[in-house]
Formats: structure tokens, C-alpha cells, sequence
């Protein structure tokens, strides 16, 4: 991503509402696996820390033995610092670590990235976890759903719920489950980036106004206290278990 974008992560992370929502999704599904302590878990493209953080002080994952990798060591240095963990500066495309290393695997909005190739990842994960292992990933929905903000941090991907099953079961995981997410706010959304989204000259990461920024977090809140489950929706997300 441009430099500016991680600098927006790690200052707009902890509040920001698409950051606090996807943390506690990825928090929730994360318990359904229903893991015993020192789990290993990896944050496959950690950014600057701000999932991992989550994680240690929010849910029951502290009591995992979490670590990240990131590509920019700007941004995992700041991981560092923000969560005193064993973050790994380096390419998911070929991790630096041993065979059957870790028994979770979290990826989001990772695999898209225009440096990352999605199958040498794919592999690499498999490669790392522990047979019957998961992977949970999530992932930008729908090409046509493609704006400025894709440009700004250097997405060049976007999947469906079918892409996302193909990808795993072609590479080693089973499906285990698939679906979309931030489906609420998704008309909202789409109207936004087929719109001014194709033209503005910064990504989608700014800070809002407080009752714009609570309100979009409560909503998507909402649907994952609830556990919808529409049709479509914002992103993809998927749960994989290597075979």
C-alpha cells in the first residue's frame, strides 16, 4: 500500500468503524473454531498490528500464542510496538517459517494486493498449517465494486463467494464455510464507489464524523451479533481447513 495508507491504518485503527467491526467478526469466528490455549495463530499480512492488539485485549484469543508477518517494515515495526509480539518482517508469498507451524491462519484483505500472488500464498498457508488446521480469510467482493480506493491500496483483485470456494479446495483446504459480509450498509456502499469512489483522490480510510462513524460500526455490529447470513455483501469471507 502507499505509505500514507498505513500511516492512516495505525492512527484510525482502533476506532475507525470498518476496523472495530471486522476485529470483532474475525474475533467471533475465530471462537467458533472452539481451540484450547497456546494455539498457534499466524496474522498472515498483519499490517500494523491493530488485529493482533485486538486480539490480546479483547477476546478469549489472548490466551493463543498470536504472531504476525508483514511485508512494509514501516508497518511491522509499528505491529511491534503496538502489540509486543514475534512479527516477522516478511512475503507471504514464501513465509519464513517451518513446515505444519501454526494451527490458525487469519488473512484479511491480504490475498487481493497486487504483490501478492494468490496461489504461492494459498500454498505457503498449507504449507504452514498443521494438518486439520484453519485458515479464515476475507477478502474485497465483486470486480465491478472496484474504485479509487482499490488504486490508493493497491488492490488488484476482487472475488466472489465461488472464487473464494475455488481458490481453497483447488489448493490443498476444504471449504468449510464461504459467504459475504458487511452486507447492511452493502447498497450504500455500492452507490458510493460506483459514484464519487471512481474519482476521489484519497482511500476510503479518513476519519468521519462520530455519529457517521458510530453508526456504520453499529450496523455492522448488528449483523454480526446476529449472524446474518444474505446473499452478498462487501467482502467475502471464508473458513478453509487443510486437508
Amino acid at each position: 500500500m502507499e505509505r500514507i495508507e498505513y500511516l492512516q491504518m495505525a492512527a484510525l485503527e482502533a476506532d475507525f468503524w470498518w476496523y472495530r467491526a471486522l476485529h470483532a467478526v474475525v474475533a467471533q469466528r475465530l471462537s467458533d473454531l472452539h481451540l484450547p490455549e497456546h494455539t498457534k495463530v499466524l496474522d498472515a499480512g498483519c499490517g500494523t498490528g491493530g488485529l493482533l492488539h485486538y486480539l490480546q485485549h479483547n477476546t478469549a484469543a489472548s490466551a493463543f500464542s498470536l504472531s504476525g508477518i508483514e511485508w512494509d517494515a514501516n508497518a511491522a515495526t509499528m505491529a511491534q510496538t503496538k502489540t509486543d509480539l514475534a512479527i516477522t518482517r516478511g512475503d507471504i508469498n514464501q513465509l519464513p517459517y517451518c513446515n505444519e507451524s501454526f494451527e490458525v491462519i487469519l488473512s484479511q484483505d491480504v490475498l487481493y494486493h497486487q504483490h501478492v500472488h494468490e496461489i504461492s500464498a494459498l500454498n505457503e498457508f498449507h504449507r504452514c498449517l498443521t494438518t486439520g488446521g484453519h485458515i479464515l480469510l476475507s477478502l474485497p467482493a465483486y470486480k465491478w465494486m472496484s474504485s479509487s480506493h482499490d488504486v490508493h491500496v493497491h488492490g488488484a483483485r476482487r472475488y466472489t463467494k465461488n472464487d473464494c470456494r475455488e481458490l481453497l479446495e483447488s489448493n490443498g483446504f476444504h471449504c468449510h464455510q464461504v459467504g459475504y459480509w458487511n452486507s447492511l450498509l452493502f447498497p450504500l456502499m455500492a452507490l458510493q464507489r460506483l459514484t464519487v469512489g471512481k474519482f476521489k483522490q484519497e482511500s476510503d480510510v479518513k476519519v468521519l464524523p462520530y455519529w457517521q462513524n458510530t453508526l456504520f460500526f453499529t450496523v455492522l455490529d448488528l449483523e454480526r451479533k446476529l449472524r446474518l447470513k444474505l446473499p452478498f455483501g462487501g467482502s467475502v469471507w471464508a473458513w478453509g481447513i487443510k486437508k
